[in-house]
Order: structure tokens, then C-alpha cells, then sequence
């Protein structure tokens, strides 16, 4: 048998070029959520809060197992990330699974666990939720749904048709929402005049119900749910936690601008237009911060510091010369002169105040502190003057001293104000920038 023939050493070594590596993709950002502690039947509770509208049944989810004390976090911790809730929420269906149950029962019980936590991702973005206009607990049945029989959460929505209004309960049906809008678009393209009629009465009861909750679905909603119960509301695509206290409802208020509002923990849900009232963790009535009134408390002090400099500039305008009344070919000694003479005024105007503020040795204290601080700054500040600055050539004793001993102007302010300087009479050579 001849051996096979030798492959050039060049051809051994050619191989095809690998492909490129395709780029990997970046992560999306983890969602991050603060935690609001509040007073919860006699302890302290998380809340995970939401800083973005959407969806998201994974807060409703967690809160009510949350505040049933199902699930417990570490003390005052304030923030936590999607990943983690959902590790929490992972080891409690785990944790839960019932001890004395026949062999069926587990068998059914390990294949609801693991339908749940192939949709469990699910939670973070949306679930499909189809509701049912019969029933407050009516939904079309989805995958989606064990997740809610399996952690033992009654799922709630309130957007039902009024038995007693007969035309409607005739073109509503049995059908969910989503074959409710098929049969609608079904009616409109029919010929037959009975049909167009019902799918008008369908899609006018639609419209007049975009809120998804009716009168009579908040009555069903208040009578089924049980007081104390913790549960999860849907409703506009939203999922929140709801419980009932003395007959009333109330969802859970997660939005994270009232994360600062202690007393705000619920919402009631007493009418369908959605204007409920804020209350406690006790269900008192406690109204949140207005912000018109934050907003009014922060421009009065903006207006009462207006007011202040304001005083402050009336009353250096009334001791400042006027360097429009002076005449143009003054010179400089006789405009430094003149300066002198006012802050010699304001010098010996202000020795006397502090004569006064000196009656108690705190006040001696502070204005000799601020003395001596402010006479290290008057000597840097001549040190970098030019010569030919007249406070400095002329003298600028009484000024200086003025300047070091008056803090309630400020660092230089009228310092810059009255030095005059060939450079510009209202400009010091030593702060060009002034």
C-alpha cells in the first residue's frame, strides 16, 4: 500500500482565518430601587420604591410578601438591585414548598415551580394579563398567572361590566379584553346592522371605561377582598399592592418621590377617577408635603435674603461718594483724601457699635478674633497693591482698620468699592478683576 503523498509544509500550516468574534454585547444597567422603611403593625418594614413609571409586577410582588414578613431584609438597608429581589423572591418559592402533600400534589407542585421560574424574568419588565369583565379575580388563564397561585398573592383588577345594564352585558359576553377588541373590530366590518350595533355598545364601553375601573368594580373589589388581606392590584398596565383596613382599600404608594414622606404609606381607592387620599401606615389621614408650600417656605427666605442685601447696599450707597458727582479733573490726592474722610466716618461710626457689642466677653472675643484674621488679609491685599495706589501711598491706616474690624460687609467689599488707582479711580491695580 503506497503511503499518501506528503502535504507541503506551507500548505500544513495555511488554515483558514477564523471569523471574527462576534462583539459582546454590553449588559443593560441594573435597575436599582431605594427601600423606605416604614412603621408596619408594630415593627419596621421595607417598601421597595419605583422611580420610573411602568409596569413592573416584581414591586407589587415583593412588597406584599414584604409586608407580610415573608420576606425580610437586612436593617436599614437602602438600596437594593433587580437581581437581588429576584434572588429574595427565587429562595422564598423555594423555602415554601409544602411538607405534607401526596405524591400528585408534588409532582403539580414541582411543574408550577418550574413554569414560574422559566417566566420569572418576566416580573421585571410586564406580565400578560388578560382581564375578563365577569369577576374581580376573572383573568384569561397565561403562564404568567401561576406565579401569583404559586406565592399564594390574589391578583385583583376591578374593570367590570354592570350586570344591570343589559346591552352591555350582551355585547361584552365572556370575552377578555383582548378578544373583547377582536370581536369589536369583527362588528364594525359586518353587514349585519346587529352586529355594528353591538360592537358600537362594546367600544363605547371601553371608552367610557379607560380608567379599567367601574363603580360597580370597586364594590365587587371592596366586598371580595378580605380585611388585612395583602394583594395585587391591576389595573392600566400597572400592578400595585393593595390591602383592605376597615372596609376601605388602599394601594401602597411606591413612588419614589415620596421617599422622604414618612407619612405617606397608602393611597385610598375609593372612586375610579384616581384621586385618592394619602394616609399613614396607620391609614390616618396625612396629607403629603405640599410643594407649593416647600416652594413658598424657600422664596420667603430667598426674599428675606433679598431684603437683607438690599438693606446692606441702600446703606453703603449712603455712605459711598458719588463718583458721578465728582468732577472729572479731580486729582488723585483729593479723591483719595475725601475716600479717607468717609472711611474715617464709617471707622469712628463703627468703633462706637462695637464699643457697645463689647458689653459681654463673647462679643469682645469673636470681634477680636475676626480683628486679627482679617488684618493678616488687609496686609496681603496692600502687599499686592501698586504704588501708585493712593490708599496705600497716601495712607491707609483708618481704612485698613475699618476694613479688618467691619465682617458684616463681607471680605473687601467696599475695600474694592472705594480704593482709587490711576489704573481707574474704581479699580484697585492689586485686583485687576474687580
Amino acid at each position: 500500500m503506497e503511503a499518501p503523498p506528503e502535504r507541503p509544509a506551507e500548505q500544513e500550516h495555511q488554515r483558514p482565518p477564523s471569523p471574527p468574534a462576534p462583539a459582546r454585547e454590553r449588559a443593560p444597567p441594573q435597575a436599582v430601587y431605594h427601600l423606605k422603611w416604614v412603621r408596619w403593625r408594630e415593627a419596621s418594614a421595607p417598601v421597595v420604591t419605583q422611580n420610573e413609571n411602568g409596569p413592573c409586577p416584581l414591586l407589587a410582588v415583593m412588597n406584599a410578601l414584604l409586608l407580610a414578613w415573608k420576606v425580610t431584609l437586612p436593617p436599614m438597608m437602602e438600596l437594593i438591585t433587580a437581581e437581588q429581589l429576584m434572588e429574595y423572591l427565587g429562595d422564598y418559592i423555594l423555602d415554601s414548598k409544602p411538607k405534607e402533600i401526596s405524591e400528585i400534589q408534588r409532582l403539580n407542585y414541582e411543574q408550577n415551580v418550574s413554569d414560574a421560574m422559566a417566566i420569572l424574568h418576566k416580573l421585571q419588565t410586564g406580565l400578560d394579563v388578560n382581564v375578563k369583565f365577569t369577576g374581580v379575580r376573572v383573568f384569561e388563564y397565561t403562564p404568567e398567572c401561576i406565579v401569583f397561585d404559586l406565592l399564594d398573592i390574589p391578583l385583583y383588577h376591578g374593570w367590570l361590566v354592570d350586570p344591570q345594564v343589559g346591552d352591555i352585558v350582551k355585547a361584552v359576553g365572556n370575552c377578555s379584553y383582548n378578544q373583547l377588541v377582536e370581536k369589536i373590530i369583527c362588528c364594525k366590518q359586518s353587514d349585519n346592522s346587529e352586529l355594528r350595533k353591538e360592537g358600537s355598545i362594546a367600544e363605547q364601553f371601553l371608552s367610557s371605561t379607560a380608567t379599567q375601573l367601574t363603580y360597580h368594580g370597586l364594590c365587587e373589589l371592596t366586598s371580595t377582598v378580605q380585611e388585612g388581606e395583602l394583594c395585587v392590584f391591576f389595573r392600566n398596565n400597572h400592578f400595585s399592592t393593595m390591602t383592605k383596613h376597615k372596609g376601605q382599600l388602599y394601594l401602597l404608594v411606591t413612588d419614589q418621590g415620596f421617599l422622604t414622606e414618612d407619612k405617606v404609606v397608602w393611597e385610598s381607592l375609593h372612586n375610579v377617577d384616581g384621586d385618592g387620599n394619602f394616609c399613614d401606615s396607620e391609614f390616618h389621614l396625612r396629607p403629603p408635603s405640599d410643594p407649593e408650600t416647600v416652594y413658598q417656605g424657600q422664596q420667603d427666605q430667598i426674599d428675606q435674603d433679598y431684603l437683607m442685601a438690599l438693606s446692606l447696599q441702600q446703606e453703603q450707597q449712603s455712605r459711598d461718594v458719588s463718583w458721578e458727582q465728582l468732577p472729572e479733573d479731580v486729582s488723585d490726592l483729593e479723591l483719595a483724601k475725601k475716600l479717607q474722610e468717609e472711611e474715617d466716618r464709617q471707622a469712628s461710626q463703627f468703633y462706637q457699635e462695637q464699643e457697645q457689642a463689647a458689653a459681654t466677653p463673647a462679643a469682645a472675643t469673636a470681634a477680636t478674633t475676626a480683628t486679627t484674621t482679617a488684618e493678616g488679609q488687609v496686609k496681603g491685599h496692600l502687599g499686592n497693591c501698586s504704588s501708585s495706589c493712593h490708599w496705600r501711598r497716601e495712607g491707609c491706616g483708618s481704612g485698613a482698620a475699618f476694613h479688618a474690624q467691619n465682617p458684616k460687609f463681607g471680605s473687601w467689599h467696599i475695600s474694592r468699592r472705594l480704593w482709587a488707582c490711576k489704573g481707574g479711580r474704581k479699580r484697585c491695580l492689586g485686583f485687576p478683576g474687580i
